[in-house]
């Protein structure tokens, strides 16, 4: 009998706090805008939600392994894989069937929602599927799109769908908010990507941290912290987003110690690794202060 830790091992169970986060947003734009939603459709979204982040996380323990990868990084609490199929090569069919598995009960529920709701909700859906599959084996070697596809994943995708189900519409309110996730979970995996920037150049994957340099990038990471404030901000100036969604701006008293640390220890993992732990609480708490203001305004 296969050992539960080395099934659930693959999906990174921890880091899939995320999607709850996420989900919980764009239920808090939709509640915002129409006071009345489905807790069924809710329900839904947010299995579908996280079959999507354990297939793009199976998946990518799948062919990390494949590659090699996983053999030459660095391991941190925040990146270099699990750790599972090294240590036992014969559940990496396992860890396929399961990314497969989940890949597809998130693209029947999807279905569903179009059936339901419309075509509209289309496109959002394919995207988020292309995403997922070509994450690991081809976006990882495109700068632009490695940097962007975890932000639209569990921003776009995800809060707009959220509320996109359970409203019928596209909102602006959900548009904005949207860019919260999409700018802190792009920064997310960027950091993330610091550790194995030697290990991921040797396999031809090209993103940031190797085009640039890491001392480079986390000026990017940076810029992109400061865009996530700035959308909450702007999202209650326009009128988008109540006063009260202010609340997210709060974790800038962590953001800002995060940024100084990813900029002073780029090059030394062990003393970056704390602050890529600051960088996970910014990147869950976040979302939630924000969603907790729609809740309350």
């Amino acid at each position: 009998m296969k050992e539960p830790k080395y099934i659930l091992g693959p999906m990174r169970v921890p880091f899939l706090i995320l999607t709850p986060a996420c989900v919980l947003l764009g239920f808090g734009t939709a509640i915002w805008r129409s006071h009345e939603v489905s807790i069924l459709y809710l329900i839904l979204a947010l299995i579908g939600a996280v079959c999507a982040h354990i297939s793009v996380n199976a998946l990518n323990e799948y062919f990390d392994f494949r590659s090699g990868l996983d053999f030459k990084t660095e391991r941190t609490p925040f990146s270099g894989g699990s750790g599972t199929l090294p240590e036992k090569p014969d559940m990496a069919r396992s860890a396929l069937k399961t990314g497969l598995i989940t890949f597809a009960i998130t693209g029947m529920i999807g279905l569903y929602f179009v059936y339901i709701r419309g075509l509209l909700l289309l496109p959002l859906g394919i995207l988020g599927l292309i995403i997922i599959f070509t994450y690991t084996i081809w976006i990882t070697r495109y700068p632009i799109l490695c940097l962007i596809a975890p932000g639209l994943g569990f921003g776009t995708f995800m809060v707009m769908g959220t509320d996109f189900v359970l409203t019928g519409q596209y909102s602006w309110t959900a548009f904005i908010a949207s860019l919260v996730p999409f700018f802190l979970v792009s920064d997310l995996l960027l950091l993330n990507q610091f550790p194995d920037t030697e290990a991921d150049h040797s396999i031809g994957r090209k993103h940031f941290p190797i085009l640039v340099g890491r001392q480079t990038s986390s000026l990017i990471y940076g810029l992109f912290l400061l865009f996530a404030y700035m959308s909450i901000i702007f999202g209650v100036y326009l009128e988008y987003l109540p006063k009260v969604s202010l609340l997210g701006v709060a974790t800038i008293v962590i953001a800002v110690p995060a940024f100084v640390g990813a900029y002073r220890y780029p090059e030394d993992i062990k003393k970056l690794t704390p602050y890529m732990g600051l960088n996970v609480i910014i990147n869950i708490a976040t979302p939630i202060l924000v969603a907790t203001g729609l809740f309350i305004g």
